[in-house]
């Protein structure tokens, strides 16, 4: 029999006129639903504060009124109005102004699951979380355990050091971006792997472990030779007691991962860089995989040839002089450098259109975002010795990705929600690609940063981050869908 949780006092009121809770039915369905499809309009059309007008973060709706507002307006209104009740419509959670706090009630799970059975989709989001009814024997299990894990926004849970192993800071600093990347975190903690391979030669399993051992509350510094010893066997040229490039670290980790993914499911999906690369169902291409569009213009016809390639980061030059006469001094400048047309030169080149040889200009834009974008900061040139180039290139911590895709805003009846937030930079310092030193800046819950230089873990100010070099810059995507 399932267990029945009451919500407050002022809840328990609330629930007594039937008519408030047809008022939050009907808000959940529409505005954290979305559901029936009609519904969509009105819920991007009115989820932004009625103050502010900011779409967020954290948009709740007044439930004794008309009002929408902000995590910090709501809170002025309901106490103004002395109206009790708001619901956040990302997750759906119900707020009481007289409890000053967020309050759980199972007929508001109950809504919940009613209202998602009805979505012909289930609106994905980055925490979606439902009530869980323990078995007897899981009852048993937990009433049995002294040792309770308690997650506060200050807890240092997820946070571990770890170990060089001698010029491996290459290696840690990607590992501790990883760890903190929010939905490869949520898929591996649930045990989501299961491994065809031979015991001890998956580095998917062993990614597994480290989840594991970085979320189980202990602090002691990890030593990750297992790691090591896998990318030595199966990535040959990051082997050897040497520094090696941090991006190039990262890009044989992604690679392996989906490599050993796809080889381990029932039916293995083969991805190459010519193949439709959406297709594939492994947790890294659904993360961390986007696709570049190219657009060649002919300059007698203005024929457009379009190709469009998948791609698991952006990396952006910084050496080139954007339109403006200067070098990039910034995120933004590098990617207008990266999406500009750029003319192919005297080169003539066949156009299908028109049938003849023609000069041609070229174009990239983003035709795909991923969830998590990383932005590799070309810093490295590998045609001088690895010389580093140590150029200051600011980023901001939320960035809209909007004015680079293929499609613009005014294209779409509905414009999507293209931004990102930081939440994790690597940084190196030396001179050049074969020397100096990798460390790592990572976003623990909303707004707490901490600067992991191996097995030393210091907090940090958010300007600290955003004042640093900057060599490659993780941003995760804070809408997920509509739906």
């Amino acid at each position: 029999m399932a267990m029945t949780v009451k919500g407050c006092e002022h809840f328990e009121e609330f629930k007594e006129d039937a008519s408030n809770m047809e008022t939050l039915k009907w808000i959940h369905s529409v505005f954290v639903i979305g559901s029936p499809p009609k519904h969509k309009q009105i819920k991007i059309c009115n989820s932004f504060c009625h103050t502010c007008r900011n779409q967020g973060p954290y948009i709740h709706a007044c439930l004794e009124c008309v009002y929408f507002g902000c995590h910090e307006h709501i809170r002025e209104h309901t106490q103004n109005q002395v109206h009790n009740f708001s619901l956040e419509l990302n997750y759906g959670q119900l707020h009481c102004t007289s409890c000053n706090d967020y309050i759980y009630d199972t007929e508001l799970d109950n809504i919940a699951t009613k209202n998602r059975m009805q979505c012909k989709k289930f609106h994905q989001r980055l925490f979606q979380c439902t009530s869980w009814d323990p078995t007897e024997e899981e009852r048993e299990l937990l009433a049995n355990q002294t040792k309770k894990v308690c997650i506060t926004p200050e807890t240092t849970i997820g946070l571990r050091g770890l170990m060089n192993l001698g010029s491996t800071c290459f290696m840690n600093c990607i590992i501790q971006a990883l760890m903190h990347t929010p939905l490869l975190r949520d898929y591996f903690l649930t045990e989501q792997h299961y491994c065809k391979y031979v015991q001890g030669t998956c580095l998917v399993c062993e990614i597994v472990k480290l989840f594991q051992e970085f979320y189980n509350g202990d602090e002691t510094p990890l030593a990750l030779h297992n790691l090591l010893h896998l990318i030595w066997t199966q990535a040959t040229y990051l082997n050897g007691n040497r520094q090696h490039d941090a991006h190039e670290f990262f890009m044989a980790v992604l690679g392996l991962m989906h490599k050993h993914y796809s080889e381990s499911v029932s039916h293995p999906t083969k991805i190459n860089a010519h193949s439709n690369a959406a297709n594939c169902s492994c947790i890294i291409h659904q993360i961390f995989l986007g696709g570049l569009q190219s657009d060649v213009v002919c300059q007698n016809c203005n024929g457009v040839s379009t190709t469009t390639d998948p791609t698991l980061d952006f990396a952006l030059e910084l050496g080139s002089v954007t339109e403006g006469g200067r070098s990039p001094c910034s995120l933004i400048d590098c990617l207008e450098s990266f999406t500009k047309a750029e003319h192919l030169g005297t080169e003539k080149i066949m156009c299908e259109n028109c049938g003849s040889k023609q000069e041609s200009t070229k174009q990239l834009t983003i035709k795909t975002l991923p969830i998590v974008t990383t932005f590799h900061l070309k810093r490295f040139s590998h045609s001088d010795a690895g010389i580093k180039i140590s150029t200051a290139i600011s980023f901001p911590e939320i960035i809209d990705m909007t004015p680079f895709m293929s499609k613009r805003k005014e294209e779409k009846p509905f414009p999507a929600d293209n931004r990102y937030s930081l939440f994790a930079v690597i940084n190196h310092s030396g001179d050049s690609a074969n020397r100096g030193h990798y460390v790592a800046f990572i976003r623990q819950h909303y707004d707490y940063w901490y600067k992991c230089n191996d097995d030393i873990i210091t907090p940090v100010t958010l300007k600290e981050v955003l004042a640093s070099e900057g060599y490659i810059l993780f941003y995760h995507k804070q809408v997920l869908d509509y739906e």
